[in-house]
């Protein structure tokens, strides 16, 4: 259901502009698309978990944000991030 350290530090690498950069917004928006997919698989199973659903749409309206934010400051990264983890069709 969490990532695991390694799953975290993996997607950091991938994302962010040094292994401790885990506060720019690309790999917050990275990390909150993972744990939006678990989730997502974990409701097929479990249709009845308002709770998780409950948190899983406020991750969904942050991941938002964030991309929002990206977008009015630089164009250019909000575009790769968008590819990269192929959010919008």
């Amino acid at each position: 259901m969490t990532l695991t350290k390694e799953q975290k530090q993996e997607i950091i690498n991938k994302y962010g502009k040094s292994p401790k950069d885990s506060g720019s917004p690309e790999v917050q928006i990275a990390l909150l698309t993972t744990r939006i997919n678990e989730l997502s698989s974990h409701f097929e199973n479990n249709v009845r978990d308002y709770h998780s659903r409950q948190g899983l749409l406020k991750m969904v309206g942050k991941r938002r944000r964030l991309l929002e934010y990206l977008q009015e400051k630089n164009i250019e990264r909000y575009r790769k991030i968008i590819q990269e983890l192929d959010l919008r069709k």
